[in-house]
């Protein structure tokens, strides 16, 4: 081999080494990256397995909050029943009628409040037009001097939770009956009496 075929090799060589070089960092930059890559999956499959276990007691956390946060609500009702029954049997006669019928009316009121701060709100439906969507009809009735398809009567109060109907008011509605036109017994009987002449003339006809 000539000494120009040895340079020409050589060069050759190194450049190859120079390539191996750049090839042998390249694979360690992506060995790294895929690490990192594995490092990540491992670290969000754990806090995924965290958020399973954590996200029951969560929800059970906040049931139970909400739950005490009603019952809580309601307890000045079970109060009020309690201080007005206690009035009611130190009372007698008539005393004692208003006092439960003023009891009562305490307890109505409060437990409306705290349904009412919890977002429930009670239907209007006495004197609306009925709407299926909120009103469930228990019965027609008619009452000619006002409108129809009117809710007459609230049987059972209906309650709504923001947009939705947690139950729907049993209603009574009005029905106006529409009068059936008379039939015009002038225009009936002159028909049938060309009839019964149509009828005679092809007796005749037929004997003759």
């Amino acid at each position: 081999m000539s000494e120009k075929d040895l340079k020409k090799a050589n060069k050759k060589i190194k450049e190859l080494e120079k390539k191996l070089e750049a090839l042998e960092k390249q694979l360690e930059e992506v060995a790294a990256e895929k690490q990192d890559t594995f490092e990540q999956l491992q670290r969000i499959s754990a806090d995924y397995a965290n958020f399973q276990k954590r996200t029951p007691k969560q929800i059970a956390d906040s049931v139970a909050y909400e739950k005490k946060a009603i019952i809580r609500s309601l307890l000045p009702s079970v109060d009020n029943f309690e201080h007005a029954l206690s009035h009611a049997s130190e009372a007698s006669g008539e005393e004692a009628l208003d006092n439960i019928i003023k009891g009562i009316q305490m307890v109505f009121d409060h437990m409306l409040d705290a349904l009412k701060a919890h977002g429930v709100q009670r239907i209007d439906a006495l004197d609306m037009p009925f709407d299926p969507n909120l009103h469930e009809a228990m019965m027609r009735r008619s009452e000619p001097d006002k409108e129809d398809n009117t809710v007459l009567e609230v049987y059972q109060a209906g309650y709504m939770i923001g947009e939705q109907v947690l139950r729907p008011s049993k209603v009574i509605v009005n029905k106006i009956e529409t009068e059936q036109p008379a039939e015009d017994t002038t225009e009936t009987a002159a028909n049938t009496e060309a009839e019964q002449e149509t009828e005679a003339t092809k007796n005749n006809k037929q004997e003759s």
